[in-house]
């Protein structure tokens, strides 16, 4: 008989986590497992949650968004512990990548009868996160999704706030170094990508692979900002990345230089700039389709 501890975050897709992570429990428990549920108070509590479930030697089944998960990838990664994920926050771009489930009963099954595989994260300013560092117009979208979180529907959220954050934000002159390589340029931002979407289902970095080694790093730069609102739609198609003014490399290490850009990372803030990411290859185990 297999054992899981479900952690869930209440606050996740504005509280509908908590019931699927009921929803989660109901299903293992069928199954024929053994089910605790814990419903984290925050971050600060993701160490000794990972810890105590590494000790028990129980299954991880994490229920919530990317910043939930983001927030227990470094004990996961700490503790050697595989775990599941079920999605239930607002954008759930991690487990899209991943090509988990959006339906809770097909998602848990994963935590049965998922394939063990490992998966990149990434380590930025001293943190473990798994999709995404990004310093620019997108990080003041993810502050304005953050501020009206609850207001507006999830999808209209990420659509309002990205025309917003257009209008406001004034390119900046950008460095970036790509492991050897160092790019000069005046943008609207500079994204280290181990996963592909961010933003709610944005394609942002079309040629990700979280099972490569290596972060896509995409580089924004400057141009007419009623064209790159009209352009919003080729976000989501991935076909953004043949604009003339975006450009695309890969690369281990990642170095963001901007002045006055705040940093962030899986839809929660990072840093002030300057930040590095840098991947960690095979960092998660995680239970997943074949």
């Amino acid at each position: 008989m297999r054992s899981f501890h479900v952690i869930a975050n209440p606050l996740s897709g504005g509280g509908r986590a908590v019931h699927i992570a009921r929803d989660v429990a109901a299903n293992l428990g069928d199954a024929g497992g053994t089910v605790r549920i814990t419903f984290s108070p925050g971050i600060e509590v993701a160490e000794s949650l990972i810890r105590d479930t590494a000790a028990a030697g129980e299954i991880c089944v994490l229920v919530g968004g990317d910043g939930m998960v983001s927030s227990m990838a470094g004990p996961l990664h700490k503790y050697d512990l595989v775990a599941a994920i079920v999605p239930g926050g607002r954008g759930n771009d991690f487990a899209r990548q991943l090509a988990i489930p959006e339906n809770i009963h097909d998602a848990t099954r994963l935590a049965v009868g998922g394939v063990e595989t490992k998966v990149d994260a990434i380590e930025a300013e001293g943190r473990v996160v798994v999709g995404s560092v990004y310093a620019g117009v997108d990080a003041r979208v993810s502050e304005l999704v953050n501020a009206g979180a609850g207001r507006l529907p999830s999808a209209a959220q990420y659509q309002l706030a990205s025309v917003r954050g257009l209008l406001q934000f004034s390119p900046r002159h950008y460095r970036v170094q790509v492991d050897d390589e160092t790019f000069d340029y005046r943008g609207f931002t500079a994204i280290a990508a181990n996963s592909g979407y961010y933003g709610k289902g944005m394609h942002i970095a079309p040629d990700a692979d979280v099972r490569d080694g290596l972060l896509d790093v995409v580089m924004v730069g400057a141009g007419n900002r009623l064209k790159f609102v009209r352009s919003l739609p080729q976000l989501y198609r991935g076909t953004h990345v043949r604009n003339p003014e975006v450009s695309v490399v890969r690369g281990r290490t990642v170095r963001i230089e901007a002045e006055g850009v705040e940093a962030y990372a899986d839809g929660d803030p990072l840093a002030s700039a300057p930040v590095t990411a840098r991947v960690l290859p095979g960092a998660l185990r995680l239970l997943l389709n074949r």
